[in-house]
């Protein structure tokens, strides 16, 4: 990170009150209380239910689903990069495209992302790759009535994501929770009801 950036960032960060929540209450990063936003809404997440957590690191969004999906449920998670183990969350390190998972899962969640370059349409790009491998992942392995929740971001690339989601699901709609900062280009699609075929 340029030095320019790191001071105002590093500030934004100390002085984030979702940052202070999270440590708060124990979660490893403030984007629990995204899906927590989400899920309290769109009722993704109940007792019993297979998720599966790409990108999981560092464990946030998996803290969250385990919780919710007990008694019964199981989550599984994916991330390139070591997570340190969580109570009720099968951990494979590798990358979800070669997941050996086969399902079926209730939910698919990814909060993945690439490393950044700086670069804004080499990185819409990277991310836009991401979202649509992900969406054949959730479409692989989703049961009939599956919910796939995914962080996308808003640019040139977002009309045809958000498109070919509609294409591939038989609802999508755009979430945007509070605890996402209202600078952030960052956004997520919730697309339920994968069409196969």
């Amino acid at each position: 990170m340029a030095k320019s950036s790191s001071k105002p960032w590093l500030h934004r960060h100390i002085t984030d009150s979702y940052v202070r929540k999270a440590r708060e209450k124990g979660y490893r990063s403030r984007a629990a209380f995204k899906l927590l936003e989400i899920d309290e809404k769109e009722k993704l997440l109940r007792p019993g239910a297979t998720v599966v957590d790409l990108g999981s690191a560092p464990g946030g969004w998996s803290q969250v689903a385990a919780a919710k999906v007990r008694p019964g449920g199981s989550v599984t998670a994916i991330d390139l990069i070591e997570m340190a183990p969580i109570a009720g969350v099968a951990f494979q390190k590798g990358d979800f495209r070669e997941l050996v998972f086969e399902g079926p899962a209730d939910v698919v969640l990814c909060d993945v992302s690439p490393n950044i370059s700086g670069i804004r349409d080499a990185d819409q790009a990277r991310v836009a790759e991401l979202v649509e491998q992900a969406a054949t992942l959730a479409r692989r392995v989703l049961a009939p009535g599956g919910a796939f929740l995914v962080k996308v971001f808003h640019g040139g690339r977002f009309p045809a994501l958000l498109e070919e989601m509609k294409r591939n699901f038989r609802t999508v709609q755009v979430c945007k929770p509070g605890a996402s900062r209202s600078e952030s280009r960052e956004t997520y699609l919730l697309a339920r009801g994968p069409r196969t075929g």
